[in-house]
């Protein structure tokens, strides 16, 4: 058991593949548990769970700096970037980075009967290209090796291009301070760095912009008044971003809120110092220059990444290297366990 920031996690030594799935603290477990149990014993009713759907939505636009009333709660980032790509003009030109994660990009590439295309650019190459395009799809940090945007240079190309901006933050939000409502659309999932169940997942999408986006999976929980809106018509939808609300996955939202107020209260400034110390630790004890991300990849022999595995050390490989990934409730015990590995 190891204690951080406050709460317990039984996390195992080794553990360094928060960038795959994030391990909940055990107040997030046992709640669950507990919700499981009364669901056995038939103790449930579907309004319990409307005030868990509330507080993680108000805690993760707070993490991303956006207002709760523009964030729209879904079940994953493929499913949520699904209702942009389906409602942008015919044509439109997206742009995004070489190797993106395809929960960005596929939506949009599934939709090239309608002229859509989807370029990829160099990272350098990127902000070079943006006024060729309509919309510049991207993931905050990247999955694959952790590299990172410079949101600032971002914003004000973008804003000069008068190109809209999507970001997803699934690799971001957690570690990263973020202030993002001048973006057009910000999505992210739970189930990461925000130590919740899979199955929720959000997106920002600013008022301006609103009623471009069809709610092409509209039901009873974007309505005005929920509870009323469960039969018959007219359409009757919320006049804000939570007229695009899937219907919750009840059990992921209860872990959401619990995990996601917790990380919204703490000093990021000091989770991000702790988790990109510990990378850069790692590649400095490896001879490799920092990276200033909480993940890093690894060119290693096939050989190393066993031994790395052989010692405890729980990894992802990603575009053919080894990807490891650090949060809060890592320590100096998980880097000396690789340095160990690979000396």
């Amino acid at each position: 058991m190891r204690e951080a920031f406050g709460e317990k996690f039984d996390v195992p030594a080794g553990y360094l593949d928060t960038a795959a799935i994030g391990l909940p603290f055990a107040r997030v477990a046992d709640t669950l548990v507990d919700t499981i149990a009364h669901w056995r014993a038939g103790a449930l009713q579907v309004t319990d769970f409307d005030a868990d759907v509330v507080a993680a939505r108000n805690a993760w636009a707070q993490l991303v700096g956006v207002a709760p009333l523009d964030v729209v709660t879904g079940a994953s980032v493929s499913q949520l970037v699904g209702l942009l790509a389906a409602s942008v003009p015919d044509g439109t030109k997206v742009l995004t980075v070489h190797n993106e994660f395809t929960s960005v990009t596929f939506p949009f590439a599934a939709q090239q009967r309608r002229g859509i295309t989807v370029t990829e650019a160099r990272p350098a190459e990127l902000l070079s290209q943006l006024r060729r395009h309509d919309l510049v799809a991207i993931s905050a940090v990247q999955s694959a090796d952790g590299f990172t945007v410079d949101l600032d240079e971002l914003r004000a190309a973008a804003e000069a291009a008068r190109v809209r901006v999507l970001l997803d933050v699934s690799q971001a939000a957690g570690w990263q301070q973020l202030r993002l409502h001048w973006a057009e659309f910000v999505v992210g999932a739970a189930y990461k760095w925000l130590l919740a169940p899979r199955g929720a997942a959000w997106m920002a999408v600013r008022r301006d912009v609103l009623a471009d986006v069809v709610p092409q999976a509209a039901n009873w929980s974007g309505a005005e008044d929920i509870w009323s809106g469960l039969y018959g018509l007219p359409l009757r939808l919320a006049d804000n971003a939570r007229r695009l609300d899937l219907s919750p996955v009840w059990f992921s939202q209860r872990g959401a809120a619990i995990a996601l107020p917790w990380l919204a209260g703490l000093d990021l400034s000091a989770v991000r110092q702790h988790c990109v110390g510990l990378a850069n630790a790692t590649l400095a004890g490896l001879g490799l220059d920092p990276c200033n991300s909480a993940i890093i990849s690894l060119g290693i022999a096939a050989e190393a990444a066993h031994r790395l595995v052989q010692a405890g050390a729980a990894i992802s490989m990603r575009a053919g290297r080894v990807r490891l990934s650090f949060h809060l409730y890592n320590t100096m015990e998980d880097v000396e366990l690789v340095l160990s590995a690979l000396r």
